[in-house]
Parts: C-alpha cells; sequence; structure tokens
C-alpha cells in the first residue's frame, strides 16, 4: 500500500484518522498499532514475522540492558541485538548479492534462493538498532511497554520509506500526546504538499527518465542529458514527497517527526549535499558509525570513507550503489583536504557560488546516473553519451519526442521548487498580504494541488516510491 493511491487516500486514511480522533487516548495506541500492521502487510502479509521478529528482538534486548548493572552484560546484550537485526537484514537484503559475488570470485555458477526483499526493512531495522544503542548508552529509558515498542517500529506514516525516526524522539508522545488544531491543519498542508511533489512532478519526471533510459543507447548526447536531470528531479520530488506525506500524518496523529530534506541542490559541495539530503540517514550514520570510529578525532578519513561505503550498501545490494557512495566519500574527503590546505595556507579566496553550484550539481548528476543505472557497465555507457564520447550506430528520437508543454512545465516548476526562491516569495506574501486574503489564497492554492493530485491518481499515473526499494 502507497501512499499516493486510491486505496490508501479513500480508505485507509480516513478510517485511521477518524478511528483516531473518536478513541480514548489509552485506544489510539492500540488503534494506530493495529492499521499499521495492515498497511505492513498489506501487500506482503507472509513477512509480518520479520518485523515482529525484529520488534521482539529489540524489545528483548532493551529490558535486558537497563536490568543489567555491570557494564559487560550490557554490552553483551547490545551485540546480540545489533548482531540479530544485521542478520535479519543481510538475509534478506544481501544473501543473493554475497552469493553471487562468491560465485563470479571462484568461477561457479551458483543457484540462488528465491528471496522476496520485506519493505521497508532497512528503514526499521535502523530504528531498531538506534533503539538499543541509545539505551544502552543511557540516552532513553528502556520501553517496558511492548505494545507500545511494537508502536514505534511499525507506525505507518515512515515504516517503509522513512524517516528514520529515533525513539528518543517520540518517546513522550508515544506515551502521552496531544493534537491541537494548528497541528492537525499543518499536517493536512504537508501532507498535501508532499503528496503534489509525488502525484504530479515525481511521476511527470518519471515517465521522461524511464522511457530515455529504456532506449539510451540510441539517444543523442542531450536526449540522455535530458533522461539524467529528469531522474535527478524524480527522485528528489519522490523521496522529499514522501517524507513530507510522513511527516504531515505523524502531525496528523500527534507525533512530530524532524525535516528529512533541506534544499539539498542549492549546495556548494558535496560535503553541504549530504547534510541537507536525506538527513535522517546521514545523522544515524554520523552518531552511530561515524563518532564511534572516532568521529573528527582519529582516522578522519578513514572513518568518512567507511560511512559513504555502508551507506552505498544501505541503498542497495549492487556494486553500482557501493561504487556510488564511495564516490560520494571521495568527493567529500577530496573537499576536506582543500579546506584544510587553505586553513593551513591562510587562503581567503573562495571560488564563485555559480561554480560552486556548478559542480556539486555536475557530481550529483554523475552520481545519480550510477545510481539508477541496471549496471556499472550500463552507467559507464551513459556516461560516455553524455559527455560525446561514444559513438551511436543507430540515430534514437530527437528531444522533442520526449518533452511536451506539460513535462517543460513540470520540469521548470520543479528546478525552481529546487531553489529557495518560492520560500521566499511565499515569506514575502505572508508579510504584506492580509491574514484573511493569505488564509484564502494558500488554501485555494492546497484545494486545486489536492484534486489535481487526485486526478492523477485516479487516472492511473503513479508509481511505486523509488526508497521502497531499501
Amino acid at each position: 500500500m502507497i501512499f499516493s493511491s486510491t486505496l490508501f487516500l479513500f480508505y485507509f486514511l480516513p478510517i485511521t484518522i477518524l478511528g483516531h480522533l473518536m478513541l480514548h487516548f489509552e485506544m489510539k495506541n492500540h488503534w494506530l498499532l493495529l492499521v499499521s500492521f495492515i498497511f505492513f502487510g498489506w501487500s506482503q502479509p507472509k513477512y509480518l514475522w520479520i518485523i515482529l521478529s525484529s520488534i521482539l528482538i529489540n524489545y528483548i534486548a532493551g529490558l535486558m540492558i537497563s536490568y543489567q548493572k555491570g557494564k559487560r552484560y550490557s554490552t553483551f546484550w547490545m551485540i546480540l541485538a545489533i548482531v540479530c537485526d544485521l542478520a535479519l537484514l543481510f538475509y534478506f537484503k544481501y544473501f543473493n548479492f554475497f552469493i553471487e559475488t562468491y560465485g563470479q570470485i571462484v568461477g561457479r555458477d551458483i543457484l540462488f534462493k528465491e528471496i522476496v526483499l520485506p519493505i521497508g526493512i532497512s528503514f526499521f531495522t535502523f530504528q531498531g538498532l538506534s533503539y538499543v544503542v541509545d539505551v544502552y548508552r543511557r540516552d532513553v529509558k528502556a520501553q517496558r511497554n511492548i505494545l507500545d515498542f511494537a508502536l514505534y517500529i511499525v507506525l505507518f506514516p515512515q515504516l517503509i520509506a522513512g524517516p528514520i525516526v529515533r525513539y528518543k524522539d517520540i518517546a513522550k508522545e508515544i506515551e502521552h500526546r496531544s493534537i491541537s488544531i494548528d497541528d492537525f491543519s499543518f499536517g493536512i498542508e504537508r501532507f498535501i504538499i508532499g503528496l503534489t511533489k509525488k502525484a504530479i512532478i515525481a511521476n511527470t519526471m518519471a515517465t521522461v527518465a524511464d522511457t530515455i533510459w529504456s532506449d539510451y543507447g540510441s539517444s543523442s548526447c542531450i536526449v540522455v542529458w535530458i533522461g539524467s536531470i529528469a531522474y535527478s528531479l524524480q527522485i528528489y520530488f519522490d523521496f522529499w514527497g514522501y517524507s513530507d506525506m510522513a511527516i504531515g500524518l505523524g502531525r496528523i496523529l500527534g507525533f512530530h517527526f524532524l525535516p528529512n530534506f533541506d534544499h539539498p541542490y542549492v549546495s556548494k559541495d558535496i560535503s553541504e549535499f549530504w547534510r541537507r539530503w536525506h538527513i535522517s540517514l546521514s545523522s544515524w550514520f554520523r552518531d552511530y558509525v561515524y563518532i564511534p570510529l572516532g568521529g573528527n578525532r582519529k582516522k578522519v578519513y578513514l572513518n568518512l570513507a567507511i560511512v559513504f561505503i555502508l551507506t552505498g550498501i544501505w541503498h542497495g545490494a549492487a556494486w553500482n550503489f557501493i561504487l556510488w557512495g564511495t564516490l560520494n566519500g571521495v568527493f567529500c574527503i577530496v573537499e576536506r583536504l582543500i579546506r584544510q590546505y587553505k586553513k593551513k595556507k591562510g587562503y581567503k579566496y573562495r571560488s564563485p557560488l555559480f561554480l560552486s553550484h556548478i559542480y556539486t550539481l555536475l557530481v550529483i548528476n554523475f552520481g545519480w546516473v550510477l545510481f539508477r543505472a541496471p549496471s556499472i557497465t550500463d552507467a559507464i555507457k551513459y556516461i560516455k553519451i553524455m559527455l560525446g564520447i561514444h559513438k551511436i550506430t543507430t540515430p534514437g528520437f530527437t528531444v522533442f519526442w520526449y518533452l511536451d508543454r506539460w513535462t517543460v512545465s513540470i520540469m521548470m516548476i520543479a528546478i525552481l521548487l529546487s531553489s529557495k526562491i518560492p520560500n521566499y516569495i511565499s515569506e514575502q506574501m505572508h508579510d504584506k498580504l492580509s491574514e484573511k486574503l493569505w488564509f484564502f489564497l494558500k488554501h485555494s492554492a492546497l484545494l486545486m494541488l489536492l484534486l489535481l493530485s487526485m486526478m492523477r491518481i485516479v487516472s492511473g499515473t503513479y508509481n511505486p516510491f523509488i526508497y521502497f526499494q531499501f
């Protein structure tokens, strides 16, 4: 079940909200737990045992850690939970990749097991890991109520594509929360904005990107550039839209999830990009991998390399993901070395902002080619066409075959929304217009966006979210 579907929008969501509003607080968590299990198990009922196992493993480990007085035994339970969590993740996400790689090394064809990847396993596994580590560090108290802990793991808004929510950020709201009119209104607005990003922008860009990628070998240089830009916008608005919908749904239900994006495409370097893109994942690796390895105190570059390799592995069981993460790490390390060299030499010169932006966008764009490609070989071939160094034997369609007025308009809007200009315009209008006029204009626009998004969804023009595969 996905947010941008008629089943979710017209049935699941209204019933869930109505039940949550009508029930007394003691029953609200039980209701959310029930509907969250239905949400997760709707398309994969046979795999409910996996998330139940994750809940049980981390719940028991948290209790045992809190009961132990000696650090030795607490460490044992923390390590045991981590091993069990990662074992589940490894088997379902990486086992076949490991077997395939092993077969290639020894030169043998090994039969694969048919393993279906449970949706959201990377997200709820990381939430369980962060909980156990935080209990071990005494940053939070272990949750005694297994139903409340299960709700933290399986809460449907952020269950299958994030953001990665930490227990300490919503622990108080699980035990007690109130829903104000302002929160409810904010949640609806945020959900509509996220739905618009997904249903209108991301899906339009997906059509362009998928069409070009399906036959890129006979495409011209300009066509494959359009394909790479379309995919860069698709993955951004797809994931940004989902995060906005998750944050909005959370607020409607009384939970305050932290932002997951902060205009990453305005970044001046790759290091800044990763502070703005998928913030919950970047901060997770910082707090649970980078800092424990030594952070900025020792072996900084090795720590950065490990974090970015793991980031690539987290995204998928394929060499192109690992290479994508590694290259991002290389650029971050080089940027850090340059900054330290300039500081040491006392250089105050800074590159013009537009050059910094161009450099960053080019690296990001080429990175997304590697991310989107079925294999490293395909990525290299695609990039060669982008650079004009690959000969096209059979001419394909011109760029006008892929772009019409609607597509070009949506692409321009997407590029504009990737900047901070719309935020500035909105703030200026809010300051200069009367409250009544601003209220009318904003809610009229939201209503039109909702209707347009619904029309696009009902017509069947939607895709599964890209990050569902992670």
